[in-house]
């Protein structure tokens, strides 16, 4: 039976309820809003299934030479509906394209995140672009699995702990099965997120039809988070949005996130996916401010699938201990937040903007992790 002593060793990924053959285990909210396993004993039959599939317990390990580029699709198209470089959109496609499935982080009707399947190219547009929030698998981990047996392709795209989730959920390895991470700052609670949209809700007085946690009206390079509403839209950028400062300076994320266990060169995905930061630096004519991509080629089914698409897009390889110097997440681990603790213990009872007031820092906050993102690659 799966024990969690320690919050910090269970990273939400729901392959412990997905595994269990008794459904004896839910997946509960905690007091800050991350989900963690609860056991119904009176159903449990000690088969112990849930504590070996745990992706933390595993901690597997993989040797590989991973190959990096920048890229970005050709299609304008596609590029500026997402995030970075549209990498994804070409990649999924592909795998639809082939009669297979794609599962990935989608908003439903409350703009809450959760785990879904598509299977039209059309539809790929529910997945597309950044979740600042950490989505709920659901059952996905058994729909992928029932698909793979019925040797349908799957693509399931996720954060590095989500990846290794399923993977140790299904126990063996799987030809048709591809599976695609990023490089992850670290996932925010869903109660962070819902106690915003209530904020935004009263401040702006509308229910929103879109959320977008990355457009790029303004240009890739000044993103910003935008709730596009019947009668205006409001817009703003990472430095000054309360919600994505909170998620910046590393207040609201998961216990998990702060040792993570995934962070690192080797991965068990087939391709990973980010922002190229640092392009300016490596190949700064691959820069036209409207997304670039860092790919990264984990596995030779990462490459096979990649070389089905790379007609379609602009792409140069890279050296990826260069291109890490300036997306540092993929391998280390946020700090801690020492007010971090204070901040959940307050969110209940606190306004949204209140809070923020409390326990946000300064705008010279950004010069300052400029100024250690930069002495980090020195």
């Amino acid at each position: 039976m799966i024990e969690i002593k320690e919050k910090k060793d269970c990273c939400g990924c729901n392959a412990c309820y997905n595994i269990c053959p008794k459904n004896a285990i839910e997946m509960k909210e905690d007091e800050k809003g991350f989900r963690y396993p609860v056991i119904d004993k009176q159903k449990c039959i000690q088969c112990d299934l849930c504590s070996k599939v745990c992706p933390i317990s595993i901690n597997k390990k993989i040797e590989n030479n991973p190959i990096a580029y920048a890229c970005y699709c050709k299609d304008e198209k596609i590029r500026i509906n997402s995030s970075s470089g549209g990498m994804f959109t070409l990649i999924a496609s592909q795998i639809i394209s082939e009669c297979g499935l794609v599962y990935g982080a989608s908003f439903d009707e409350k703009f809450n995140i959760k785990h879904i399947k598509v299977d039209k190219i059309d539809d790929l547009q529910k997945l597309r672009g950044s979740k600042y929030v950490q989505s709920d698998i659901g059952n996905t981990f058994k729909e992928v699995k029932k698909y793979l047996d019925e040797n349908r392709k799957v693509l399931f795209t996720g954060t590095p702990c989500q990846i290794e989730g399923l993977k140790c959920f299904l126990q063996k390895d799987y030809e048709n099965l591809y599976l695609q991470d990023i490089i992850c700052h670290g996932v925010p609670s869903p109660k962070v997120w819902n106690k915003y949209k209530e904020y935004r809700k009263n401040k702006d007085k509308e229910e929103p039809k879109k959320i977008n946690f990355r457009n790029k009206k303004d240009g890739w390079s000044r993103y910003c988070l935008l709730f596009d509403y019947k009668s205006r839209e409001y817009k703003n950028t990472p430095s000054k949005d309360l919600y994505l400062q909170m998620f910046l300076q590393d207040l609201s994320l998961r216990d998990s996130c702060y040792d993570c266990k995934f962070k690192k060169f080797n991965r068990l995905s087939d391709i990973t996916l980010a922002d190229f930061w640092g392009i300016d630096n490596i190949l700064p004519e691959m820069n036209d401010n409207k997304g670039t991509s860092l790919l990264i080629i984990n596995s030779t089914k990462g490459q096979k699938l990649f070389d089905k698409i790379k007609e379609e897009t602009i792409f140069k390889e890279v050296n990826l201990k260069e291109a890490i110097k300036y997306n540092p997440s993929m391998i280390h681990s946020v700090k801690y937040n020492a007010k971090r603790d204070s901040f959940f213990e307050e969110l209940d009872n606190t306004s949204f903007d209140k809070i923020a007031k409390k326990y946000l820092k300064k705008a010279n906050f950004f010069k300052k992790f400029i100024i250690k993102l930069l002495s980090i690659i020195k």
